[in-house]
C-alpha cells in the first residue's frame, strides 16, 4: 500500500516519522458531549448585578481571538445559572446552531445555553489545543455540513456530532503539531490587531479630518489612543480655528488660513435617480450592474469588482450611466443603519449601471470624489441621511432626502490633501489585510499537510 493510502500525513515531524499510523474513529469513542440549558423565559433571568453569571451566547463569540472566548455581553442571576449549564475555565464548547460547528476554548467560566455543547472526557485521547484545532478545521467543518445536509433548520445534533469521525495519533505529537499551529495563530492575532488600529486609527483621523457641526448632535470622538496617533500624522496641524463648527479639529498647515468649510446641499453638486429593475432573464450577462452589496463589501466601486451584470439596450444604459465621479446610494435596507450608504464609481475606463435598490449621484457640481467618498462615510453625514429614512420593517430613503442633505465642503485643494491621505492609509489597511490572507491560507495549507487526507472522509 502506498503512503498516500495510508494514514499518515503527508508532512510529519522527523521524531515521529516511525511512529505507527493514526486512527480515524468516530467522535464518539473519544469525546462526551453535555448540551446547555437556558432558563425560560429569559428575560427574568437577566441581570446587570455585578454577583450575576457570565451567559455564555454565541454572539458573543464576535470578540473571540484564535478561538478562545474573553468575554461576554450579559449576566444571568444566580438562580437562573441552577437552572443552566455550568462551565469552567478552559472548558471547550461547540455551537450546534447559528454558526454551527465552531469550537471555543473558555478563558471564563459561567453558564451555556442549548445552543452550546460542552466536551468532556477527552483527555485520555487528545491534547486540548490539538483538538481545538482539528475541530475547527474544514475536515471537521465539511463532515458536519455534509451530515446535516437536507435539514430545515441550519444546526447540529449531538447525533450527528457523535458519528463524525476524528484523526488520532499520540499525545507527543498532537502537541508538537498543536504548538506549531498555535505560534501560527499568534503570529496571525498580531497581524489582525495591527490591523484592527489601523481602522481605528483611520476612524480618529476621519473624526478630526472633517467638521463635526454641534447642531447635528454628536461630539467629537473621546479617544486618547486615537488622538495621540493623529498628533503624530499632523504635526503641521494648528486646531487654533476648530471652536468653529465649520472648521474640521486638525488641518493640514497650508490650508489653516483658508476659513471655513462652505455649507452646500448634496442636490447642487449631484443629480439623483433611482436604479432600473430589469427582467429576470437579462441578469448575468452584458454591462456591469452595481447592487447593494457593491456598494457596502467596497470602499471604492471600480468595473472589475462589480459583482452582476445585465443585458440593456444602449438607449437605457445611456440613462442609466455610472461613471467616474458618480455617488451610489443604498435605497432600501432591512436596517436602518446601513439605509443610504454610499459609496463612489472611482473607474475612468468603463461605464456601469445600476440596479432598483440603489440611486445613483451623477456629478454636476465641482469635488473630489474620493473626499466626498469619504464624507459620505463619516457618522454625522450616515446619521443625517438614516434618520430620516422611512418605514418599519424595511427602512427607505428617497431623492429627496439626499438632495436636501447638507454637507461641508473646503477647496478642491483641500478636499485633495484629504483624500490623498485616507488613500494612503487604506493602501496601508488593503495590505495589512491582504496579508493576513496570505497567513490563514499557509495555515490551511499547513493543515492540509499536518493532518492525514484532510479533504477526505
Amino acid at each position: 500500500m502506498s503512503k498516500d493510502m495510508k494514514m499518515i500525513p503527508e508532512l510529519r515531524f522527523p521524531e515521529f516519522e516511525n511512529e505507527v499510523e493514526w486512527d480515524l474513529k468516530e467522535f464518539s469513542k473519544f469525546i462526551k458531549l453535555d448540551r446547555g440549558s437556558s432558563p425560560r423565559p429569559i428575560q427574568d433571568y437577566l441581570t446587570q448585578d455585578e454577583s450575576g453569571v457570565n451567559w455564555i451566547k454565541i454572539g458573543d463569540t464576535k470578540n473571540a481571538v484564535n478561538s478562545v472566548l474573553y468575554q461576554v455581553e450579559e449576566k444571568i442571576t444566580l438562580k437562573g445559572a441552577e437552572k443552566s449549564r455550568k462551565v469552567e475555565k478552559g472548558e471547550l464548547i461547540l455551537a450546534n446552531s447559528m454558526s454551527f460547528g465552531k469550537t471555543y476554548q473558555l478563558a471564563i467560566e459561567g453558564c451555556i445555553y442549548d445552543g452550546w455543547f460542552v466536551l468532556r472526557k477527552y483527555e485520555n485521547n487528545f491534547n486540548k489545543p490539538f483538538l481545538l484545532q482539528l475541530l475547527n478545521s474544514d475536515f471537521m467543518q465539511n463532515q458536519y455540513k455534509k451530515l446535516s445536509a437536507g435539514g430545515i433548520v441550519q444546526n447540529i445534533s449531538s447525533d450527528i456530532v457523535y458519528n463524525s469521525k476524528l484523526y488520532h495519533t499520540t499525545l507527543p505529537e498532537q502537541q508538537k503539531i498543536a504548538s506549531c499551529l498555535s505560534s501560527l495563530d499568534e503570529v496571525i492575532a498580531a497581524h489582525s490587531q495591527k490591523l484592527e488600529l489601523l481602522k481605528d486609527h483611520k476612524k480618529g483621523l476621519m473624526q478630526n479630518l472633517f467638521p463635526q457641526p454641534s447642531e447635528l448632535g454628536f461630539d467629537r470622538l473621546k479617544d486618547d489612543r486615537i488622538e495621540k496617533g493623529n498628533k503624530k500624522i499632523l504635526q503641521s496641524s494648528n486646531p487654533k480655528n476648530h471652536n468653529s463648527d465649520n472648521v474640521p479639529k486638525y488641518r493640514f498647515k497650508e490650508f489653516e488660513n483658508d476659513g471655513e468649510w462652505v455649507e452646500k446641499k448634496l442636490g447642487e453638486i449631484l443629480e439623483f435617480k433611482n436604479g432600473i429593475n430589469a427582467a429576470r432573464e437579462q441578469y448575468g450577462k452584458g454591462i456591469k450592474f452595481i447592487n447593494v452589496l457593491d456598494i457596502l463589501n467596497n470602499e471604492f466601486i471600480i468595473y472589475e469588482n462589480i459583482i452582476g451584470s445585465v443585458d440593456i439596450d444602449e438607449s437605457t444604459l445611456q440613462k442609466n450611466s455610472v461613471t467616474f465621479g458618480d455617488i451610489l446610494f443604498q435605497r432600501s435596507s432591512e436596517t436602518q443603519e446601513e439605509v443610504g450608504t454610499a459609496n463612489v464609481y472611482l473607474d475612468k475606463d468603463n461605464t456601469a449601471t445600476f440596479g432598483g435598490f440603489v440611486i445613483r449621484g451623477k456629478k454636476i457640481g465641482d469635488y473630489e470624489p474620493a473626499f466626498l467618498n469619504a464624507l459620505l462615510k463619516t457618522r454625522e453625514i450616515r446619521n443625517s441621511i438614516s434618520s430620516k429614512a422611512g418605514g418599519s420593517t424595511r427602512f427607505n430613503v428617497g431623492q429627496e432626502t439626499l438632495a436636501s442633505t447638507t454637507i461641508l465642503l473646503p477647496t478642491i485643494q483641500e478636499q485633495q490633501k484629504i483624500a490623498s491621505c485616507l488613500s494612503s492609509l487604506d493602501a496601508l489597511i488593503a495590505a495589512q489585510a491582504e496579508k493576513i490572507e496570505q497567513l490563514q491560507l499557509h495555515k490551511k495549507g499547513l493543515m492540509q499537510g499536518l493532518f492525514p487526507r484532510m479533504s477526505e472522509l
